[in-house]
């Protein structure tokens, strides 16, 4: 069955400050989330040939419910795979209206000729911090924008400008790479030092620290939060979406994995899996993560793709007595898995 054509809008419902955060009803979770099934009805969003930003590929979406209603930020490409992100919005999570022009392009020396993707979101005293990758077809770098409105957003530069750290090849082979940064999750709340803290990175899963939520401070390469402990994510580690408070006070991150391959894994196949955080001892790393995903590739457009052997989280919140988790298809279309939130 085909997806129905989208809906288009040149303006998205008022949001302000004041504007209520999160589900009525809502549930505090216990560790781990799920177990998550897919939708039936995926993909959710697909591109759209008559409408540029957006003609190419749709995936990687950043969630937030705001007055009952579902958000997504999600990164599109045109034909020429610059990246732009795109906002959409739902009453049920699963049927999305699209404002007809993206709420963040490529504007800046930093984002020119690649674009502005993988947005993450924490908002904060009525205001969105978004983090996103700004790519200028030589290297990735980690940006953040404010906004209000969801449609309106201040940049700032790079947040961080002399870096180093490890990649692991698909042979298993370790490089060294310079000022490549990505991926950033926000907590909502600061740290016991009173500081706000990031777990960000695509490699090992590095810290961050900001008194004001808009400077930011890495810790150094060594003293990373996680690195990958299994076979599925031996290659990189990324966090997903902002991490989730659970009812006795910790923490659950979300986070994407790639493997070099083996034990019935692909060359290069991602997985979404989670990990518990003591977000009061956080320097030690996490407290548990799970044995096997929570998210697996199967469907054949998670398969093949924009990139193959791709499933990939930024975005998940609870509706309506569920976990909606968002995901990217294969870097080319965007998905649900549901689980119940009881």
């Amino acid at each position: 069955m085909l997806p129905k054509p989208p809906t288009y809008l040149s303006t998205p419902p008022l949001i302000t400050p004041k504007s209520r955060e999160g589900c009525s009803n809502y549930i505090s979770p216990t560790f781990p989330l799920g177990p998550f099934v897919k939708y039936k009805g995926n993909p959710l969003l697909v591109p759209n040939p008559e409408n540029d930003f957006e003609s190419a590929y749709i995936y990687n979406a950043a969630a937030i419910v705001l007055d009952d209603i579902v958000y997504l930020l999600y990164r599109a490409q045109n034909a020429a795979k610059v990246s732009f992100i795109g906002l959409a919005w739902s009453a049920d999570g699963l049927n999305f209206t699209r404002l007809d022009h993206p709420v963040l392009e490529p504007t800046e020396a930093w984002e020119a000729g690649g674009g502005v993707e993988d947005p993450r979101i924490t908002r904060v005293d009525g205001t969105f911090y978004m983090t996103y990758t700004a790519y200028d077809l030589h290297k990735p770098r980690l940006c953040l924008a404010t906004s209000t409105d969801l449609v309106n957003w201040k940049k700032y530069p790079p947040m961080f400008t002399d870096w180093a750290d490890i990649e692991i090849e698909l042979d298993g082979s370790h490089s060294i790479r310079r000022d490549h940064s990505k991926a950033g999750a926000i907590f909502a709340e600061k740290n016991e030092a009173g500081k706000y803290t990031m777990i960000w990175g695509d490699s090992f899963l590095q810290l961050a620290e900001s008194d004001d939520l808009i400077n930011w401070n890495p810790l150094p390469f060594n003293q990373h939060f996680a690195t990958g402990v299994h076979q599925w994510e031996n290659r990189l580690l990324e966090p997903g979406p902002a991490p989730i408070k659970t009812s006795d006070g910790k923490w659950i991150l979300v986070y994407n994995a790639a493997t070099t391959g083996g034990s019935g894994f692909a060359s290069n196949q991602y997985s979404i899996s989670q990990m518990l955080v003591d977000y009061k001892n956080i320097r030690a790393g996490p407290l548990a993560r799970l044995e096997w995903p929570s998210l697996l590739v199967e469907a054949e457009n998670e398969h093949k793709g924009q990139v193959n052997e791709v499933v990939f989280c930024e975005g998940m919140v609870q509706f309506k007595g569920q976990w909606l988790l968002y995901y990217g298809q294969g870097d080319s279309e965007l998905g649900v898995a549901v689980a119940d939130a009881h």
